[in-house]
């Protein structure tokens, strides 16, 4: 089989990328077809084909008449129990994290009924900056009881907390409870995500646990509006 780089849809497809890559913003447009054609000497057809799977792969969408243009960047988040670094692996991305604060505290009302506690028992509270590729993408505020993680405080997390967990603490998350609201970002957390003072977000609790139903994990999220966005699908009845 001839890799795809060598095929003509392959070069046509590899060229609109590098078009993207070098500059064109999201909505902008694309050369038009007859244009590309010319570029490269090939038929309209081959040209099609090569936007078609463009446009499949979510990269640019064509308006009728008007032509094909660059998509939105947004990282579309199917609705799956993922951690953020699975997520960013599955889209090619580099998950990455800032660590803001980690330390031990009382559950409090919410936290507490949340993972079935006392509103006296501690839990530990991680605060981080979550990024793909270096851009931040999302806060995280997660709260899990002290006891499910001996020596955590003291070992440090990195990377993905699911991972840790199943590590360290053998502690296997199956299913969650979710919240997504709309919502927009205070000055101090836009301030971390690199965006303006009150822009558009996703704001995400969650409650994990694992496949006895015990609750593991209380997280709070709030994701960038312009970076992310959700995929359903649903079924009539």
């Amino acid at each position: 089989m001839v890799p795809e780089s060598r095929t003509k849809t392959g070069a046509v497809r590899a060229h609109v990328l590098e078009l993207i890559d070098a500059g064109l913003a999201p909505h902008e447009r694309l050369p038009t077809e007859r244009e590309l054609a010319e570029t490269f000497g090939y038929n309209r057809l081959t040209i099609r084909r090569a936007l078609d799977q463009l446009v499949t792969d979510g990269v640019v969408y064509r308006v009728q008449g008007a032509g094909t243009f660059v998509r939105n960047n947004r990282i579309a988040k199917s609705i799956e129990l993922t951690s953020f670094s699975e997520d960013m692996l599955e889209r090619g991305m580099a998950p990455g994290s800032q660590l803001l604060s980690m330390g031990r505290e009382p559950a409090g009302m919410t936290v507490g009924y949340a993972l079935g506690l006392s509103p006296m028992n501690d839990v530990v509270r991680v605060q981080r900056v979550r990024s793909g590729n270096g851009e931040p993408i999302c806060l995280e505020d997660v709260r899990i009881s002290q006891d499910l993680v001996p020596g955590l405080l003291e070992e440090g997390l990195s990377g993905s907390l699911y991972e840790t967990l199943s590590a360290r603490y053998s502690l296997q998350i199956e299913h969650a409870d979710e919240l997504i609201e709309a919502t927009v970002l205070e000055p101090s957390q836009a301030a971390l995500l690199d965006v303006p003072a009150f822009s558009p977000a996703f704001r995400i609790t969650r409650t994990s646990r694992d496949a006895r139903g015990h609750a593991i994990e209380y997280a709070q999220s709030w994701y960038r509006g312009d970076k992310y966005s959700f995929e359903l699908t649903i079924l009539r009845k």
